[in-house]
């Protein structure tokens, strides 16, 4: 059963402008799916994973590119990278809209090839696991913690979490990573892994994580970089301002998905989550996924912070949405308490410009709240609200 992406409105608005469409995002995220599902042609659809293919489109790169029907799906460049010098040549040559689909798994061998070879000529799109809005199995505040936002998770519900979250992390450690870095034991990898899952939603400390697992910072920070570039993290920055000196540099650590998140945590179910002294963190992170999951699913390049002053006033997230900023708070309660608005009231009043506030809650009732805030309940962040 194919489940309708977001981006999809995207991909068709893209399309009838660039030759060429580029889709990136983690593995399992639903690319090749995707593209079957807009395709529906298999002989349009190269899977350059198979070395037989590779070596057929090397004999002769151009004359494959041309005496094949369009649009042309090039699933997992990441195999076969220099294909984009050629696909630059006919392109120059016939630059016609919506000719090319190319997808590709690490962020970094994928768009180190296209900006250099097709720079002005693609779209570049991610596509995250399911936002919530894409998703029919969560029905309460458990499930959004808890599971999984990978399309076969959320779809067969009678597969082995463990198992296959066991498989995707081997996977990916086995064959991604080593690509991406120089990691002589992946089972401290691993363990690193565990030891950031155990500080999402907080504020990135490369000296203690060195300190704590016996590495240098520079491998911190270039371990850090490879799960950011293979979307299993993203950092959110610190909001650059004119408030008065930052003190904050680092930035705030989030997983895109709640079900290896919780597999990391060892977490074996909703409720110990929701009864556990990381529940907080774990429903901001979830809130701040959601967000920029439908973001990217916009084609939008998120414009997502967060902001501390001097004085230690934190707000959770800031988004930049047309050409103002908002400020959001995020609290795991039913209920709506004066304090969960008071740093927003701080913030509103130093940004002029800024606003409304959003309060993202536990709670559905729509309460009257002090200089516009507004309240949202976090299953409405799959209305897009």
């Amino acid at each position: 059963m194919y489940i309708k992406r977001l981006i999809e409105k995207t991909i068709e608005q893209v399309r009838t402008t660039f030759p060429a469409v580029v889709i990136t995002g983690p593995r399992q995220s639903g690319k090749s799916t995707l593209l079957k599902h807009i395709i529906q042609d298999p002989d349009r659809i190269v899977t350059l994973e198979n070395p037989d293919v590779r070596l057929l489109i090397m004999e002769d790169p151009l004359f494959f590119l041309q005496s094949r029907k369009k649009p042309l799906v090039l699933d997992e460049i990441q195999y076969l990278p220099i294909i984009t010098t050629y696909l630059k040549i006919f392109i120059d040559k016939e630059r016609i809209p919506g000719q090319w689909f190319i997808t590709g798994s690490q962020q970094f061998s994928v768009m180190k090839n296209v900006s250099e070879s097709l720079a002005g000529r693609a779209a570049i799109l991610v596509l995250p696991p399911f936002h919530l809005q894409e998703r029919k199995d969560v029905k309460n505040l458990g499930d959004f913690m808890f599971s999984s936002s990978y399309p076969e998770l959320c779809v067969k519900k009678n597969i082995n979490r463990t198992i296959w979250f066991s498989s995707y992390l081997q996977t990916y450690l086995e064959r991604d990573l080593r690509a991406l870095i120089n990691v002589n034991d992946l089972k401290d990898f691993e363990q690193f892994l565990r030891l950031l899952a155990a500080r999402a939603g907080q504020i990135l400390n490369l000296s203690g994580i060195s300190a704590e697992m016996g590495i240098s910072v520079p491998t911190v920070k270039r371990w850090v970089s490879a799960l950011e570039a293979s979307y299993i993290v993203y950092l959110l920055p610190p909001l650059y301002n004119n408030y008065g000196k930052r003190i904050i540099k680092s930035p705030k650590l989030y997983f895109y998905d709640m079900g290896l998140l919780n597999y990391l945590l060892r977490m074996p179910d909703a409720q110990t989550l929701l009864n556990s002294p990381l529940a907080g963190a774990l429903f901001e992170n979830a809130v701040v996924s959601e967000i920029l999951k439908k973001k990217l699913a916009e084609g939008i390049q998120p414009e997502l912070y967060f902001w501390r002053s001097q004085s230690g006033v934190e707000i959770d997230l800031i988004t930049r949405e047309n050409g103002r900023f908002i400020p959001y708070e995020i609290k795991l309660s039913s209920i709506i308490r004066p304090q969960f608005f008071k740093n927003l009231a701080y913030w509103l009043a130093l940004e002029k410009d800024g606003g409304p506030g959003r309060l993202i809650t536990n709670c559905s009732q729509d309460l009257p709240m002090p200089h516009g805030i507004k309240n949202i309940h976090w299953e409405n962040l799959g209305l897009g609200g």
